[in-house]
């Protein structure tokens, strides 16, 4: 029975724990820049182990207020079309990517900006069900504690958009030589259109298949009512 009574004490401790820390960390980035995320420090890793590449990692920090307003229209329009709308879930492309999962057709997934914000922010690549579940509670907690603006915020500034790009100001920087505030609507959507794999595509090197996705993101972004965000 000690024994017993030792491991549910242990259990409650460590979940206090989690529960502390997981709620700080989502309170403390509501208003400070993330300063590195796991798959950033995973990607030096690979890099330093692997001697055809130099360790890459280029970020820079910028505020919505310094950022285009073309950025956030073109990822909305590319990859969360009902971002303003849920609460971290979009049930409905869930269901859609299930039903053709089980048929065994591949499909674009159905994470939505604040499930890809969260992976970035606080969790590792993985598909196991441990990850699923800790983003599913991470979403949970970043829609309830942040706000929309402050979502596509992070989500801009943290996600992979290259081979050691991060960020939206790194990659105007790197693709376009100029600042975020300054992308226009065909280079945002241009940097958009390479997210699903921004490591194999570029946008300085696009293919046909890519700048068909630039002309779709670009329509998509005409149909969807300005976003607000942005300058």
């Amino acid at each position: 029975m000690k024994i017993v009574r030792w491991i549910w004490r242990l259990i409650w401790k460590t979940t206090l724990w989690f529960l502390g820390i997981s709620i700080g960390l989502v309170i403390v980035y509501r208003f400070v820049p993330v300063p590195i995320t796991p798959l950033m420090l995973i990607r030096v890793v690979e890099q330093a182990f692997d001697s055809k590449k130099d360790v890459r990692l280029y970020k820079d920090w910028e505020p919505i207020s310094n950022i285009s307003k073309n950025a956030p229209q073109a990822v909305i329009a590319a990859e969360d079309q009902k971002f303003l709308d849920h609460r971290g879930f979009d049930f409905e492309a869930m269901e859609k990517a299930w039903e053709n999962n089980k048929k065994g057709k591949r499909v674009k997934g159905a994470s939505t900006i604040t499930q890809q914000t969260v992976k970035n922010v606080f969790l590792w690549p993985s598909r196991s069900y441990l990850r699923k579940g800790l983003e599913a509670y991470f979403t949970v907690l970043v829609e309830f504690l942040w706000s929309k603006e402050r979502i596509i915020e992070v989500y801009l500034n943290v996600i992979e958009m290259g081979d050691g790009i991060y960020g939206i100001e790194a990659a105007s920087q790197a693709y376009y030589k100029k600042p975020a505030l300054k992308l226009n609507r065909s280079q945002a959507a241009m940097i958009a259109a390479v997210l699903p794999n921004p490591r194999r595509w570029t946008p300085t090197k696009p293919t046909g298949y890519i700048r068909g996705r630039q002309s779709w993101i670009l329509r998509q972004m005409n149909n969807l009512a300005p976003v607000g965000f942005g300058q």
